[in-house]
């Protein structure tokens, strides 16, 4: 059993675990977080595995880019036409919880945020 077998985003790409999700394509997929933080709070991931922001090398740059390049379209899809935030938690130091890379879209008015940054 490898790392993958054991990942919760790896298993919501396989389709094993049911997300809400808000686009699709071959190389990733964004999906509401399901403890949302502000109004508009969902999640970008590259469907292969990689741990962290980290670990990506060159060979990470297409998807990292189409993710950023992404998240301004699905947040003012949303509803998030006064901005958004966008955050990559890596490593235990920086709050990440989970170990596949993925990015946080957070948006909504500011006074309404539950907490601090995922």
């Amino acid at each position: 059993m490898n790392a993958q077998d054991n990942c919760i985003f790896c298993r919501i790409v396989a389709g094993q675990i049911p997300s809400r999700k808000l686009y699709e394509d071959d190389d990733m997929v964004a999906f509401h977080d399901i403890h949302p933080k502000a109004p508009v709070h969902f999640l970008i991931i590259p469907k292969s595995h990689v741990e962290s922001l980290n670990e990506c090398g060159e060979g990470e740059g297409g998807v990292l880019a189409r993710m950023l390049l992404k998240a301004p379209q699905l947040a003012r899809e949303a509803g998030c036409g006064n901005g958004f935030r966008t955050v990559i938690n890596t490593g235990p130091d920086g709050g990440q919880e989970v170990y596949h890379l993925h990015m946080h879209v957070l948006g909504g008015p500011r006074v309404e945020w539950k907490a601090p940054l995922p």
